[in-house]
């Protein structure tokens, strides 16, 4: 509204300068005729008319400026930050504008595209608030595209967190969800190492392993998702073997993810859960915990802290038995190392960690550790897939 109203003398300033400069234009004129014929004229209209210009000239200056970088910031601010709480309310997934996209996606392959998710239910005070065992409501969140390596689509939005703060959330499409409009897909969800990054951040070929493994028929096709690791320690995935509940994949995310895209709804016949190097303890520590929850988990090239997660596995929900694969090089010796005690000991530990079906993977090897990861990570690939079809 103040941009407007600037414009008006911003006008009149503009028109008052071009009169004035007319004006002393055609006095000087007179003058230089007078001059001419040896008569003598009065410079003084002639300067004032210049002077007048001048000023105008000031001013229309200033007035445009001002007009261009949203002067009266103090009175103009009023109108502009409705706009700009909308923009914080779509990044964070709070808005209230759930309606115009339900979330199913419908798979086209442009830059620009988004995903809406299905609005959120009230939220309760901190002190009413629900068992942990209910599900969490859906949070309105809009992922934008942000690339497509792998041959699919990479997507990313802010999702909260189990603090209550948002965080960055990246979702991998194959190239099927785009060619099958009405297929709905399983879900893997990647953990990252780093606090505040997701996986992607750190094995930023993961997509290529992926997308190879589809592309070669050895997979069938899944979502990626890829949430930040918790904050909070330098170590998250440490914090996960000792407490699960601690895993970046909690209700929230589950029920955004499945309200967002066509996924197969969450549970152990659709949904995995995958670790790659410094995120593999944190989906071993995940896959054990809940396997009511995840049909496999795959962890690549990691370290493990084999005392606690036997204890994580011990104390999964009972009725259910987790589904682990421990991949690594070859060449790899202290990965395989780690990988054998942890099977040791969780096929003498206690309780669901006993029933807990782990292979172990040491048959890659290639040139390089870049081509090595490539493999092992089309090999895990293939082995949710499997896992997850005979599931469901």
């Amino acid at each position: 509204m103040v941009r407007s109203l600037l414009v008006i003398p911003l006008l009149a300033a503009a028109l008052g300068g071009i009169w004035l400069a007319r004006g002393a234009r055609q006095r000087w004129r007179d003058l230089r005729a007078a001059e001419t014929y040896e008569l003598a004229g009065d410079r003084w209209p002639m300067l004032l008319r210049a002077a007048g210009a001048m000023v105008c000239g000031v001013c229309v200056t200033a007035l445009t400026v001002l007009t261009a970088l949203g002067a009266f910031g103090g009175l103009g601010r009023s109108g502009q930050e409705p706009d700009r709480a909308e923009t914080v309310v779509d990044a964070a997934g709070t808005g209230a504008e759930a309606d115009a996209g339900s979330g199913t996606g419908n798979g086209s392959g442009t830059a620009g595209r988004q995903q809406q998710a299905a609005p959120p239910a009230a939220a309760e005070p901190p002190a009413a608030a629900a068992p942990a065992a209910a599900a969490a409501p859906a949070v309105v969140s809009r992922f934008d595209s942000v690339g497509h390596p792998g041959g699919g689509e990479l997507l990313q939005s802010a999702v909260f967190g189990p603090d209550g703060h948002p965080r960055n959330v990246r979702v991998w499409l194959p190239p099927q969800y785009a060619k099958e409009p009405n297929a709905r897909f399983p879900v893997v969800v990647m953990q990252a190492a780093a606090p505040q990054k997701t996986a992607d951040a750190e094995v930023p070929d993961v997509f290529e392993g992926i997308g190879s493994a589809l592309q070669t028929g050895k997979a069938r096709p899944f979502i990626l998702v890829a949430p930040e690791a918790p904050n909070g320690t330098g170590h998250p995935c440490e914090l996960v073997a000792a407490a699960p509940a601690a895993v970046a994949d909690d209700a929230t995310l589950r029920t955004t993810i499945a309200a967002s895209f066509r996924t197969l709804p969450p549970g152990p016949a659709s949904w995995g859960t995958l670790g790659v190097e410094g995120g593999a303890p944190c989906a071993a520590a995940a896959g054990l915990a809940r396997p009511d929850l995840y049909g496999a988990a795959a962890a690549v090239s990691g370290r493990y802290d084999a005392t606690a997660l036997t204890q994580t596995g011990a104390e999964a929900p009972a009725g259910s038995s987790a589904k682990l694969l421990l991949a690594a090089a070859r060449a790899d010796s202290a990965g395989l190392d780690a990988a054998r005690k942890l099977q040791s000991a969780l096929k003498a530990g206690p309780g669901a960690a006993a029933k807990a079906e782990v292979r172990i993977s040491d048959n890659v090897q290639d040139f390089t550790p870049d081509r090595e990861r490539l493999r092992l990570v089309r090999q895990a690939a293939q082995f949710l897939a499997e896992a997850l079809a005979r599931a469901s």
